[in-house]
């Protein structure tokens, strides 16, 4: 043996059991390194009853929000030997419960849970299944464990971002009332504006900031210095439906949005000051956590709100992000 132990001490040190020395243990790996060995996945199934994979499981066909995930659930789970297996499932129960049992005859260590917004289920029950179940970006029963961004905390920075760079006037431009995440977004905006608070409700798209900016602009009424938006796309409309009118961005008017997606941040003329959810930490910390519940650790249930960051570019005024 490369490394000067037995067989059965060189199992346990890439196995990380038994006891020995921390040197022995990273000695036996680094030799394992050197030599290009790899533990057998079947091999430790076998003896671990585990299969080294997790389900990840979305209606977010499109990917805006499940792909950042994916990437933090992955880039957490690769050093434990762990894959990752993603169903997308539409909105259909039938499709659901396809994929669900494909994942429960894959004999999957847990399954993540995901979705294209918060307050919304996916169309299939997971209460009940034999593996432990995390919830990202998606609802979930009131005794599981989800993960969502602090949206609120996350409007809070904007807002006083802009508020801090002398703006006066601050309009919420944002989606339809429907949703959670545009409630819990405005109220947070509202508390830091206070009486002379207004929002603008619409869809998620960059036709209605062109049309929020005609509405802003139309008439005699006192004309905002500063726009919060909801999300990116409502962003680049408001951009650019200002840039039309001769208005400076950020001159005359600070505009913020929502998501950070950079596809549409980035091309945004000027490029585009907005709200992170930071969505790949998320699927890293929901990865961790239903990998802990597959080796048996005790998880308390409950939501875990992690933080958001303000990524400033140039649509806002301010010193940009490095």
């Amino acid at each position: 043996m490369a490394a000067g132990v037995s067989v059965a001490t060189a199992s346990k040190a890439l196995n990380d059991t038994g006891r020995m020395a921390p040197e022995t243990r990273e000695r036996v790996k680094r030799a394992a390194i050197e030599l290009g060995f790899r533990p057998n996945a079947m091999a430790r199934g076998l003896l671990s009853k585990r299969s080294f994979t997790i389900g990840l499981l979305t209606n977010d066909t499109y990917g805006r929000f499940t792909l950042p995930l994916m990437a933090g659930i992955s880039e957490a789970l690769v050093d434990h030997g762990v894959s990752v297996f993603l169903c997308t499932i539409e909105d259909d129960p039938a499709l659901a419960k396809i994929h669900v049992d494909a994942m429960l005859d894959k004999q999957v260590d847990g399954i993540i849970a995901s979705g294209k917004r918060i307050d919304r289920r996916l169309p299939v029950d997971l209460g009940h299944l034999a593996v432990p179940v995390v919830y990202a970006f998606t609802d979930g029963p009131d005794d599981s464990v989800r993960f969502v961004s602090d949206d609120a905390q996350g409007s809070r920075e904007a807002v006083q971002w802009m508020v801090g760079l002398g703006r006066q006037s601050i309009v919420h431009v944002t989606g339809p009332t429907t949703f959670a995440s545009v409630k819990v977004r405005a109220d947070a905006y509202s508390e830091i504006i206070g009486a002379g608070a207004e929002i603008l409700h619409g869809k998620w798209s960059e036709a209605w900031g062109h049309e929020a900016v005609a509405q802003l602009w139309g008439g005699d009424r006192p004309r905002p210095d500063g726009i919060f938006c909801g999300n990116d796309q409502i962003a680049r409309g408001v951009v650019d439906a200002l840039r039309e009118r001769g208005v400076g961005v950020p001159g005359d008017v600070s505009v913020v949005g929502f998501d950070n997606w950079e596809i549409v941040a980035a091309a945004t003329r000027p490029p585009l000051t907005s709200v992170d959810m930071n969505l790949k930490t998320l699927g890293k910390e929901a990865g961790l956590t239903v990998l802990a519940m597959a080796e048996g650790k005790s998880v308390e249930p409950g939501i875990r709100k992690l933080p958001c960051q303000l990524v400033v570019r140039q649509t806002c005024g301010g010193v940009e992000a490095g």
